[in-house]
């Protein structure tokens, strides 16, 4: 597959650098080529507690994220790798591997809590890596969930800040998926076997009582309960001898304990059938950019001192979603009428019936690539473009008509030209020779741009311009008759006649318009 290619090794996604987090551009490059929806997992836990090798299992790799051999913790960052999905074609797998939780040497409680609310706000599927049994010590090193609402917002109204509870915060939490590494018990409960989601349950029931003790004792139990209803418990043995887990990456396995291999397939088959696609509110399914804008949006939010903010990165998303969606629809409507338009158009209807269409295919692209369009302040955006375009093209529309029906005029009316400017109509008679001759050019003329929208505007514009030299001819004619006279009394009537047409015909263009703008507008609604 093309991601493997692209990726074959993890890239840092967010780093530390003296004290700020940072977002690596290498990565958000990554993000920006995956059109396919994401299922994200990320992991955390304490450092040298083997977070890595399930990654790199769940990549199908031996080796990638750094699993090290030393008490040194190796990520000091957040990781990422892309890698296609092995159960569902058209989904991509990213897998996040969160720095060593607790790591001394770097001392940063509050990095390492800001690391854990990222790795709960970019997955889908979270899962808590840790070695032995679910005790208070393990639940004590979980304390980072505790703090998760003094972390994080769902929505940036200053009003609900301080009535949001554990539902709205449920709703776009990932489901929470607990490894216990080294596990050593026998997974028993009054004498009767049980499953690790059964004692993951029974780990976390709360102690009665009200004293400080018991409520420290149910803190984080009770935080697990309420963000995340969707939990799952695996165990893992010991993977080999003590001695030779430094190079766990290197041995086969038919060098591991049979039966850590077994349990580290069973937990790779359960995230890939269950892990679930990240999703926004609303059902929106994230794909590579969309994550990309989720990690810039809340990282953003952490180096400028504020909570990163479910809702506000939803804006942000919808703000460049939404513009890309406006910028798509257009080009869909240029391409069409590029195609479809034949300029000039034989009537103004007709280009405007092919407006029409264009701009309800237009509508359907931006719809389908738009959300969140509050106010639908991007659609008002689509429309006044849209409109703005059909007018170009109406403006198109006359130029071409007008510059064919004057090229017609020009060929046509040539030869009458030459002969007025020859002087063969300033004679006795001559009028009446003019009017004959510009009879029969006209009815030439509309025979050839009868279909033509400017035909009959180009035609009085030109005729408009010859009044004075037919002026001229009538004075210098002294043979006019009486009937004659009457000839040009007609023709000035003919001529008013014309003019009262035309203006009629552009008050009907533009109620055209008018019908045309309406139409649009509905077709908007």
């Amino acid at each position: 597959m093309a991601l493997e290619s692209h990726m074959p090794a993890p890239v840092c996604l967010i780093e530390n650098t003296k004290g700020q987090l940072t977002v690596n551009e290498e990565a958000l490059k990554i993000l920006s080529a995956i059109r396919q929806p994401v299922v994200v997992v990320a992991i955390v836990g304490l450092y040298r507690t083997g977070k890595s090798y399930l990654m790199n299992k769940l990549a199908g790799k031996k080796e990638g994220f750094s699993l090290g051999s030393t008490v040194q913790s190796h990520t000091k960052r957040i990781w990422m790798w892309c890698v296609p999905h092995p159960k569902k074609p058209n989904l991509t797998l990213v897998l996040l591997d969160t720095e060593g939780l607790g790591d001394i040497e770097k001392g940063d409680n509050q990095n390492d809590s800001w690391i854990f609310a990222l790795a709960i706000l970019l997955s889908s599927t979270f899962v808590y890596n840790s070695v032995g049994t679910i005790n208070q010590q393990a639940m004590d090193q979980l304390h980072y969930v505790t703090e998760l609402t003094d972390r994080i917002r769902v929505t940036s109204s200053p009003a609900a800040k301080k009535v949001e509870d554990s539902a709205d915060f449920v709703s776009f939490f990932p489901d929470f998926v607990w490894t216990l590494r080294d596990f050593s018990l026998k997974l028993e409960a009054n004498g009767q076997p049980i499953s690790a989601d059964e004692y993951l349950q029974n780990s976390l029931k709360f102690r009665k009582g009200t004293s400080q003790k018991d409520k420290n004792f149910n803190a984080s139990r009770l935080c697990i309960q309420k963000f995340f209803p969707n939990r799952k418990c695996f165990i893992f043995n010991l993977p080999t001898d003590w001695e030779k887990l430094g190079q766990l990456g290197t041995l086969q396995d038919d060098e591991l304990n049979c039966k850590f291999v077994q349990q580290a397939t069973v937990f790779c088959s359960y995230i890939f059938n269950n892990s679930k696609i990240k999703t926004l509110p609303g059902g929106i399914e994230v794909n590579g950019p969309r994550l990309k804008s989720m990690v810039l949006t809340y990282v953003e939010a952490i180096r400028s001192g504020e909570l990163p903010c479910m809702e506000n990165a939803v804006l942000a998303l919808a703000q460049i979603e939404n513009s890309a969606a406006v910028q798509k629809a257009i080009a869909h409507y240029e391409q069409q009428m590029g195609q479809k338009v034949q300029l000039p158009t034989e009537t103004l209807q007709e280009l405007l019936d092919l407006h029409r269409a264009i701009e309800k295919e237009a509508i359907e692209v931006f719809m389908k690539n738009s959300f969140k369009d509050v106010d639908h302040l991007f659609q008002k955006e689509l429309a006044a473009q849209l409109e703005k375009k059909r007018d170009d093209f109406c403006k198109q529309n006359v130029k071409a008509s007008s510059d064919r029906c004057s090229a017609l005029l020009k060929d046509i009316f040539n030869p009458l030209e030459e002969n007025i400017k020859q002087g063969i109509y300033f004679k006795p008679g001559g009028y009446r020779l003019l009017n004959q001759k510009m009879e029969e050019l006209k009815k030439k003329y509309l025979r050839k741009s009868r279909k033509a929208i400017q035909s009959e505007e180009i035609l009085q514009t030109y005729l408009k311009s010859k009044e004075s030299v037919i002026n001229v001819i009538l004075q210098t004619d002294q043979t006019l008759t009486e009937n004659e006279r009457k000839i040009e009394e007609c023709v000035k009537a003919e001529s008013a006649e014309a003019a009262a047409k035309m203006l009629k015909k552009m008050q009907w263009k533009n109620q055209q318009m008018m019908e045309e703008k309406e139409k649009s507008h509905q077709e908007h609604i």
